[in-house]
């Protein structure tokens, strides 16, 4: 008799297959910045091509302006490239870009302050909504992980989308947030509790009507 793998076995091997991956694409991408910073320009241009779309990815979901996606990436790599000289590679080049990343976003609803909003809210998911990875495993069935991110507070968004989107460690994310990893996981667990709770109610919603005898 052939015992059938369990599926918490298969998630196991797919979330260690995932960890491989993540931990050779930061190798991969700090090896570039450490090689761009000697002043080689072909590891430049993969740094910021490997790189890009999880800049785009994160200032999108802490931005509110939904031109401001790629303006911002730009500023954060501009500024990267211009402290490519400090960076030593004690974190990944990833975690260090993103706290970049952070700051450029932070620096912008500052220079934004005294000015009104002219932007729509449909404007901004759709720029998320371009810039995230499809197939995101839990979020199937027609229910849009972008309306359940919308509900969560600012902080817990940040620390969802850096670790299981963006897919960072919890010591670069809590790098990249300016936090305690104590901190970072808190959020992200009770990020996942109330997704869940979303997940449910969205689902139950979803269900037909039973049809008339």
């Amino acid at each position: 008799m052939i015992t059938p793998v369990l599926p918490a076995s298969r998630d196991k091997r797919r979330e260690a297959d995932k960890d491989g991956a993540q931990a050779s694409f930061d190798e991969s991408t700090t090896a570039w910045a450490l090689a761009a910073r000697a002043g080689d320009p072909a590891a430049v241009d993969r740094f910021v091509r490997a790189l890009h779309p999880d800049v785009v990815r994160y200032v999108a979901h802490l931005s509110s302006d939904p031109q401001a996606a790629d303006d911002l990436a730009q500023d954060t790599f501009l500024r990267a490239l211009g402290s490519l000289h400090r960076f030593e590679g004690r974190s990944s080049a990833r975690a260090w870009l993103l706290s970049i990343a952070r700051r450029a976003v932070i620096d912008s609803y500052r220079y934004a302050a005294a000015r009104p909003r002219l932007c729509a809210t449909d404007d901004w998911r759709a720029t998320v909504e371009s810039a995230q990875p499809s197939g995101l495993p839990g979020f199937e069935d027609g229910i849009a992980l972008l309306d359940l991110l919308d509900a969560l507070p600012g902080e817990r968004r940040e620390a969802f989308v850096l670790t299981q989107l963006i897919g960072l460690p919890y010591a670069e994310a809590a790098q990249a947030s300016g936090c305690p990893i104590g901190t970072v996981r808190s959020r992200v667990s009770r990020a996942r509790a109330t997704l869940i709770e979303l997940l449910a109610e969205a689902e139950a919603t979803a269900e037909p009507a039973p049809l008339a005898a």
